[in-house]
């Protein structure tokens, strides 16, 4: 894996993950965004595969779309995981 492989990967990552954190509220900072997007990246594209839904954009903008999705349903996880901590 290249160099500029691994920094294509973290800056879908922050952008993605700073997206969801937007959305769902809440964030882990710079570093925290980077990892919620990269895992968030693999969530949503399995989650769309076993679905049987494609990204309705084509290049970076459908990595970065199936990416989104997969982090914000990785904050409400993590949101849901946090709540039962508590409970």
């Amino acid at each position: 894996m290249s160099g500029e492989t691994i920094l294509i990967w973290c800056v879908i990552g922050l952008i993605a993950g700073w997206l969801a954190s937007a959305v769902v509220g809440g964030g882990y900072g710079l570093i925290g965004d980077i990892i919620v997007g990269i895992v968030g990246a693999f969530l949503g594209g399995v989650v769309m595969r076993a679905l049987h839904i494609a990204s309705p954009f084509h290049g970076m903008a459908g990595t970065i779309f199936v990416a989104f999705i997969g982090a914000v349903l990785l904050l409400l996880i993590l949101r849901l995981i946090h709540r039962a901590a508590y409970y």
